[in-house]
């Protein structure tokens, strides 16, 4: 890519910027107005950074009423001090009353985990969905087409990011503090942009062993 290419992509970022603040000036509801005082969104959404699921269209919602952190994979690691604090924030101070944790089918970062291909320093990142597929390995070993088998990977990571977030001691406060707080496994149909269910919805640390529950 030369250096002219490179000057027509950023000034299609800065083009598409001043289409978005004439859309912003004619805005007669007064609602840029009101979200430049504060938010208060009531969903924390946690997906991949994958450039083909953005929260706010696959949820219909507008500018303010989704929060969202996104890293490769949709991970939530214990030690990710990022989604740590994204959690707290959401948690503790905006107060949100759900979280979406989003996967998508045909998620290249699954697909390189369970590759024996280096990718380079991702690859430690990666890690953590080899110890998802550690987990189930009985079940996945079964599948023989590889789509499929990422594809069901990509659920079970949901199942078990959705497990992480429920042991944070963030979550387990606010549960514990009788606070509104409602967390849902999803996945995503890139193809017909439908945000599927997984039914991993947890409300309270009930279903936790008690090794995980705090007092």
């Amino acid at each position: 890519m030369g250096n002219q290419d490179l000057e027509k992509g950023f000034q299609e970022i800065l083009d598409g910027n001043k289409n978005w603040m004439e859309f912003v000036a004619n805005d007669t509801t007064g609602r840029f107005e009101q979200l430049a005082k504060g938010q208060n969104p009531e969903v924390l959404w946690i997906g991949c950074a994958d450039s083909r699921v953005p929260a706010n269209e696959l949820t219909g919602k507008k500018p303010g009423q989704v929060f969202v952190h996104r890293n490769i994979a949709n991970l939530c690691v214990h030690s990710d001090m990022s989604m740590l604090s994204v959690l707290d924030y959401a948690v503790n101070v905006l107060k949100v009353k759900h979280i979406i944790l989003a996967g998508h089918y045909a998620c290249g970062g699954v697909a390189a985990a369970i590759s024996s291909k280096q990718h380079g320093i991702i690859d430690n990142w990666l890690c953590h969905i080899k110890d998802v597929y550690r987990l189930h390995q009985k079940e996945l070993d079964a599948i023989q087409d590889q789509e499929s088998k990422t594809d069901r990977l990509v659920e079970l990571n949901v199942k078990e990011q959705v497990f992480n977030l429920c042991t944070t001691s963030i979550v387990q406060s606010a549960w514990k503090n009788g606070q509104d707080l409602a967390i849902h496994g999803m996945v995503i149909n890139i193809g017909t942009g439908e945000l599927i269910d997984l039914n991993l919805t947890q409300a309270n640390n009930e279903n936790l062993d008690k090794v995980f529950q705090y007092q």
